[in-house]
């Protein structure tokens, strides 16, 4: 049995596998398919558009300015059915910011190797012909893992050693002073007609003074070009000036950056041969140690956990026995005392009251001698009264025995007594 599956025209369904050991792979784009289940295995790969944003930081251009340029692309996975089937073999499976991320790296190696190779200018005023290379250079690459460049542009160029605002200056400096120079002109040519209609107008009257303004034009007029020219000297000067000192600036950060490089690299070696020696400390002072001490315990514990095992095997086994023992002595001790109480009846029942008289008479020591032990304790007795009154208390107190020997065994004493031949009964 098996599945219907269904893909919109975003995505691509891949489906791999089949019966009998297919090797057979399957690839739709906004339609259907049939699976089957357990031997076939369906995959989806996005094919929507996936923005990058390119960044290259410090990037040294031909001229040795580092640069820092940030770009956007938006590129997908083509649909054509090969480079389809190629982008389903390196990128099925992963997610889409990995897929975003293989691309990003190749987009931004291809712009920093572009980039060192055109200068600041080039890159700076031409940012077209910039991203129409990186994403000439780029496409072959990405398009071999079936990827598809559909925009790239350059979002913003700056540096960090005012490079690029030194060219701004240089092209205000230039602004300004052709600025001057037609303002100086301007100035010239208005003094010039000025000077031509005073002298149309007073030609013939003040020819004298025709003379000397025209000298006075002469030498304004050489002033100003030499002005101008001083002008110019010095805003060259003042323009190679702060070129060449942007360019030393560049060679010292250049020196303190490679500087910088080398003590990283060092600090890293020295913290790694600490991180090793730390470790081999580690080691030898706690882990070794522990190790020990642990296998110590463990066979510590083992050995008393087996002389406890066997010791609770040896008591429990003497136990059994004693019990057994003692179980065979009570046996053998209850069976000779039922046999001696099943022959005592034998014999009462044979001889009768007589037998009953003579155990009631063998009892009556013990039961004195029970009777008289408080009185074993006593110092002294004093019987207050006469003779006659001590007689007749010791004859009542002889008087209440058969009494209590019938309450203890059941025997009437005065008449088992009264039985014997040639006693008698006294009354009081």
């Amino acid at each position: 049995m098996g599945n219907v599956f269904t893909v919109g025209p975003n995505e691509a369904m891949i489906i791999s596998g089949g019966c009998c050991g297919s090797t057979s792979k399957k690839t739709v784009v906004g339609g259907w398919a049939w699976a089957w289940w357990l031997v076939t295995d369906v995959q989806r790969l996005s094919l929507e558009v996936m923005t990058l944003n390119p960044i290259c930081e410090n990037v040294e251009t031909a001229q040795g300015v580092p640069l820092t340029v940030t770009g956007v692309a938006q590129v997908k996975i083509m649909k054509n059915p090969e480079l389809l089937h190629t982008a389903s073999e390196q990128f099925l499976g992963k997610k889409e910011h990995e897929i975003k991320s293989t691309v990003l790296q190749t987009l931004e190696g291809h712009l920093r190797a572009i980039l060192g190779t055109l200068t600041v200018e080039e890159v700076y005023k031409d940012r077209d012909m910039f991203a129409s290379l990186v994403r000439e250079v780029a496409a072959p690459d990405v398009g071999r893992m079936g990827i598809e460049i559909l925009s790239f542009t350059i979002k913003d160029v700056y540096d960090n050693v005012t490079y690029l605002a030194s060219l701004g200056k240089a092209q205000t400096a230039a602004v300004k002073r052709d600025a001057e120079i037609g303002v100086a002109q301007a100035n010239r040519d208005a003094g010039i007609r000025e000077a031509e209609c005073e002298k149309a107008a007073m030609d013939i009257k003040y020819s004298t003074d025709t003379k000397i303004e025209n000298n006075s034009r002469a030498f304004k007029l050489q002033k100003a070009h030499f002005d101008s020219e001083v002008n110019t000297a010095k805003a060259e000067a003042q323009l190679a000036y702060e070129l060449q000192a942007a360019k030393i600036q560049q060679k010292i950060r250049n020196e303190e950056i490679q500087i910088q490089v080398v003590e990283r690299r060092k600090q890293i070696e020295i913290e790694e041969q600490e991180i090793k020696r730390k470790e081999k400390e580690l080691t030898a002072t706690i882990k070794l140690p522990a190790e020990a001490e642990a296998y110590k315990v463990q066979t510590l514990a083992e050995g008393n956990r087996t002389k406890m095992v066997e010791s609770a095997r040896a008591d429990g086994e003497k136990i059994r026995l004693i019990g057994a023992a003692e179980a065979r002595a009570v046996e053998a001790v209850g069976r000779a005392e039922a046999e001696r109480m099943r022959m005592k009846a034998s014999a009462y029942k044979q001889y009768g009251d007589a037998a009953i008289l003579a155990l009631v008479l063998e009892s009556l020591p013990q039961i004195a001698a029970e009777v008289s032990a408080p009185l074993a304790k006593t110092d002294e007795i004093v019987l207050i009264g006469g003779a006659d009154r001590t007689t007749n208390e010791v004859n009542k107190l002889v008087a209440t025995l058969p009494p209590a020997v019938q309450a203890l065994t059941g025997v009437d004493l005065s008449g088992a007594l009264g039985k014997i031949p040639g006693a008698t009964m006294v009354k009081n």
